[in-house]
């Protein structure tokens, strides 16, 4: 009865349209009401959920990836990407898609990424006879890439849901292969509907001009390898890597390239700072309405629904591949690993499933929500980015969701390409 006044509380403050946090917190009060315990528990509970050490990486990771978007690293990330990719059919779907991965590697954020190449690709390829629907499908779709190759701050958010044990720096290794295969996979479908609809084959500029490309870009794409060399090397952990990558950041910024003013760099610490807030805010939520989960018991209930259903574990990880995808349409990625961690997690780790490998599942998982209606966070940045309806990019972005499953198949049952890397730094 009490999970169902939880569940049915949070389902009608969703549909009225209540922002998630406030939704999980509003449904978390009226459990602690019928459960008869003190609100003050709701509070503790909340501040105890962002009172993580590791937590602290996320402010930082943020503020580097805003103080690259604004000081135009975005934009020579798609040069570079211009001229490796765009000789072939389509070739700007191509750019997209090796650019996003290029963006994902140093600021981790597919809202960012989507936001910052949206508006430098978006227009070009619509300049080029580009259909809008397609920019931003390519776009939306391969910004989710992102959130698997590191620096990834859900995968930060995924190590303090699962507990001590699990590390920053294995999940950030374990997401490099499947990140470039589901990049690979979708600059395949990319250039599918690129012949099917006769776009433009753009030209090789040259070996001189990709080297100038690549040379221009390079002190950017170094902060991705301070960071993984970094953690690697075991000169930093992946908290420390997070204020290093700001230094970096800065540095390139100001004294490299010269493109940042001060102005920006204001505007850069009141977006981070804002998105921060909403960050915490949101785990803080979603921790305290875990816990009255955990309270009335619904991991272990859920894990007995699901083993009395089969005990194929091929079968078990189908069911929770499609229970988060229908939770990833509803609800924002934080909320939902650190609602979902404590209750999957324990059942995969029964299976024999690595927690970092399982923590590459949910990233990709969680991130076709993101590019999923109704709610699709990233899907609706890129359609507002592009100019068109969310609703009028449903109607073609399907070979695109059909890449971003083939490669969330292919990393839930071939675990070798999230934990190969991982078992190698493992020796």
């Amino acid at each position: 009865m009490e999970l169902a006044i939880l569940l049915g509380t949070l389902l009608l403050l969703l549909a009225i349209g209540v922002p998630v946090a406030f939704a999980l917190l509003g449904a978390t009060l009226v459990a602690f009401v019928v459960l008869d315990l003190p609100a003050i528990v709701a509070v503790q509970r909340m501040a105890s959920g962002m009172s993580v050490f590791s937590l602290m990486a996320i402010p930082f990771f943020i503020f580097a990836g805003e103080l690259m978007h604004r000081a135009g690293i975005a934009a020579r990330l798609v040069r570079i990407a211009e001229a490796a990719f765009g000789r072939s059919r389509g070739g700007l779907g191509q750019v997209d898609v090796g650019a996003s991965m290029l963006f994902g590697a140093v600021s981790g954020s597919a809202v960012a990424s989507v936001s910052a190449l949206g508006s430098t690709l978006m227009p070009m390829m619509k300049e080029k006879g580009y259909d809008t629907d397609y920019a931003v499908n390519v776009t939306s779709t391969s910004a989710v890439v992102g959130l698997l190759i590191p620096p990834s701050h859900n995968m930060i958010i995924y190590a303090a849901a699962a507990g001590v044990g699990v590390s920053v720096g294995e999940l950030f290794i374990g997401g490099i292969v499947p990140g470039l295969l589901t990049g690979a996979l979708l600059m395949f479908v990319a250039w599918l509907v690129a012949v099917k609809r006769n776009y433009p084959r753009g030209e090789f500029p040259g070996w001189p001009a990709f080297v100038a490309a690549l040379a221009a870009a390079l002190p950017g794409l170094m902060t991705a390898v301070i960071i993984v060399g970094g953690i690697l090397g075991g000169f930093f952990t992946a908290t420390e890597s997070s204020s290093i990558a700001v230094i970096y950041t800065l540095a390139v910024a100001v004294l490299v390239y010269r493109s940042l003013s001060f102005r920006a760099f204001l505007d850069a610490t009141l977006a981070a700072a804002r998105t921060t807030a909403m960050v915490l805010f949101i785990i803080g939520a979603a921790s305290a309405f875990g816990w009255v989960l955990a309270i009335l018991e619904t991991p272990s209930q859920l894990a007995a629904l699901i083993l009395s259903v089969t005990d194929n574990p091929i079968l078990i990880l189908l069911i929770i591949n499609l229970i988060l995808l229908v939770l990833g349409t509803f609800m924002d990625m934080s909320p939902l690993i650190v609602i979902t961690t404590p209750i999957f997690l324990p059942i995969a780790v029964g299976l024999g499933i690595d927690p970092v490998h399982f923590g590459v599942i949910m990233m990709l998982n969680l991130g076709i929500g993101l590019v999923t209606p109704p709610v699709g966070s990233v899907l609706f940045v890129g359609a507002a980015v592009g100019g068109m309806r969310m609703e009028e990019t449903v109607k073609t972005i399907w070979p695109f969701y059909g890449a971003l499953v083939a490669a969330l198949m292919a990393i839930t049952y071939l675990p070798f390409l999230s934990m190969g890397l991982v078992d190698m730094m493992r020796g």
